[in-house]
């Protein structure tokens, strides 16, 4: 049911807005406050925080449907999947109370500082500072490639606390940017792709935070992260699998209309079996993206199987998505083809959250 709602409201309310989100660089609030009311936007928050209530699949569902819509532009994994459950975890009664409902109704919108100009997936290596002076953190630093950094309310900023501990000194403070005085955004990035979604670069000078507002205890940023990264990863997973199952319905759909050589592309030898090639890749890789979905829903999926499930998804995806470009030909180059505008989303799929080779060492430590 919950799919079902979503896919009517994801057509009606998403796909065609889509073309001027990437043209703007940014999804209008209007939208998140819809989405809000759907329930989408926080789907496996607690009824009592505002969510609905759901496990993870829901999260999976909803991460899937944006990726059968071709929609990038409507970042929620950020927002929700990870955001959202970054609060609940660690985040005290009063902390939860103020922040997750006003996240639930999309009327604050909520980003993750976590990569900056010289630490992207080397997490110990960042920068940005917080020092404690009375009740207040005062933060200077910056970040770079933000999701919903651009129109976030809400920021959890990974800071290091004491310098002199490296990774065992980071700690993670929540910044309610209205009004905070210190902090600015810079450019909207503009990037080969998702162009729809909003990438920020933030700065922080001397950005007084509450002692309140920071999550869980001192210096346990990095352990938070790395504990909560598994869901993220799984996420893009998620995304990359339906991806590229879309583009595979994409192709298929265009071979079947498509004349080349006195017949359909279809009917070819070469062409289709081309198409049989990514068929065959999205059909095993959704049974493992299903494996880990379930185990992760019941609190088994460890970080190496995460991180291999993010590895091939995204893999898969840029094999899989090259291949169906090929097959549209010449159109498969213009922008006004739903499956041009994927060829160049996918790309990012193998760096952020942890690029590939990243994933390949995390698996590695198992061995």
């Amino acid at each position: 049911m919950f799919r079902a709602s979503l896919r009517a409201f994801l057509e009606t309310e998403a796909v065609p807005r889509e073309e001027a989100w990437r043209e703007q660089r940014f999804v209008e609030r209007e939208f998140w406050h819809k989405a809000g009311e759907l329930g989408a936007l926080c789907p496996s928050i607690p009824v009592e925080y505002g969510g609905s209530g759901g496990d993870f699949t829901f999260e999976a569902v909803m991460v899937e449907e944006l990726g059968y819509c071709g929609i990038t532009s409507f970042q929620q994994n950020i927002h929700g999947t990870i955001v959202a459950h970054y609060i609940h975890q660690y985040g005290s009664d009063a902390q939860k109370a103020a922040w997750l409902p006003k996240l639930a109704t999309g009327e604050w919108i909520a980003a993750i500082g976590m990569t900056e100009p010289g630490a992207g997936s080397d997490l110990k290596a960042l920068r940005t500072s917080a020092r404690r002076e009375g009740d207040s953190y005062v933060v200077n630093g910056s970040k770079i490639f933000i999701t919903n950094g651009m129109l976030a309310d809400l920021l959890i900023v990974a800071c290091k606390t004491d310098p002199a501990r490296g990774a065992k000194g980071i700690s993670l403070l929540v910044l309610e940017t209205e009004g905070a005085q210190g902090f600015s955004r810079g450019r909207n990035l503009h990037k080969i792709g998702m162009h729809g979604s909003d990438t920020a670069e933030l700065f922080f000078e001397d950005v007084r935070i509450p002692a309140a507002n920071l999550l869980g205890a001192e210096n346990d940023g990095f352990v938070q992260m790395m504990t909560q990264l598994p869901q993220e990863r799984m996420g893009v997973a998620i995304g990359a699998q339906a991806m590229a199952e879309h583009a595979v319905e994409l192709t298929q759909s265009y071979m079947r209309e498509r004349e080349a050589f006195g017949g359909r592309l279809l009917d070819l030898q070469v062409p289709r079996h081309m198409l049989v090639d990514c068929l065959r890749e999205t059909r095993v890789s959704r049974a493992f993206v299903d494996d880990c979905i379930t185990r992760h829903n019941n609190g088994e999926l460890s970080a190496a199987d995460a991180s291999m499930a993010k590895l091939h998804t995204t893999e898969m995806l840029g094999r899989v998505m090259d291949i169906c470009v090929q097959l549209h030909g010449g159109y498969g180059y213009m922008e006004e083809y739903r499956i041009a505008r994927m060829y160049a989303d996918a790309r990012v799929q193998r760096i952020y959250a942890g690029a590939s080779e990243i994933m390949k060492d995390i698996i590695a430590r198992t061995l």
